[in-house]
């Protein structure tokens, strides 16, 4: 089980040498910029991030290789690739690049487009059950099967002695090896984050409710 960075006080360096250590970062996907407070934390998030990579790196070492999920290519292929997608860690993923850091390939191209294509099918509304269901053990399988290849790559890449980080989504299933040092980063905006998006949820919840009701009193 991976601990949590910012929640636990790390012990000196010579306890982790010659050892395996990934930091991961969770990716926070939610309201774009139209929502400014929303964003205002996501901001915080990110350099707070950036601050505990840097205070990490002076304790275990300088990052070594970077895995950041949907990239299915490496080297600054994977850099361009990133910045085209929008993803909010280009800044961060940047600076450890410009500092020697690898970018990895961490995805395979077609287990990603079929889980993709796969999730897009589940979110239709489908009328034959044995048809969902089905659909689901599929998605299941090849998520199963992605995370897989991301612990492949990751175990085939990070040695002895070197420190990688990976940012991907909170809710990923990649079981690690057995022994490799993984470390949650979580900064304080991170739960700052989680409620503000509950809280922000609720009211777009109730602000749909209050409009449905309204219409169909007009109706009536």
């Amino acid at each position: 089980m991976a601990q949590e960075l910012g929640r636990i006080i790390l012990p000196g360096r010579e306890q982790y040498l010659g050892k395996r250590i990934l930091l991961l970062v969770p990716l926070l996907y939610g309201p774009g910029a139209e929502v400014p407070e929303g964003q205002a934390i996501l901001d915080r998030y990110w350099s707070q991030v950036l601050s505990q990579l840097v205070s990490l790196e002076l304790r275990l070492g300088p990052v070594k290789h970077i895995y950041h999920e949907s990239l299915t290519e490496g080297g600054l292929p994977a850099l361009a690739q990133l910045e085209e997608s929008g993803f909010p860690t280009v800044a961060a993923v940047r600076r450890k690049v410009e500092s020697g850091a690898f970018l990895e390939a961490t995805e395979n191209g077609e287990r990603l487009l079929e889980t993709i294509d796969l999730q897009r099918c589940l979110m239709l509304p489908l009328a034959s059950e044995p048809v969902a269901r089905r659909l689901y053990e599929w998605f299941a399988q090849s998520l199963q099967a992605r995370y897989q290849h991301i612990a492949s790559v990751v175990d085939q890449t990070l040695r002895p002695g070197e420190v990688g980080v990976m940012f991907i989504s909170e809710r990923h299933q990649v079981q690690f090896p057995q022994g490799m040092e993984v470390f949650f980063v979580a900064p304080p905006a991170l739960d700052e984050y989680h409620h503000w998006l509950e809280e922000w949820l609720k009211e777009q919840q109730a602000l749909a409710q209050a409009e449905m009701e309204a219409e169909a009193q007009g109706q009536a």
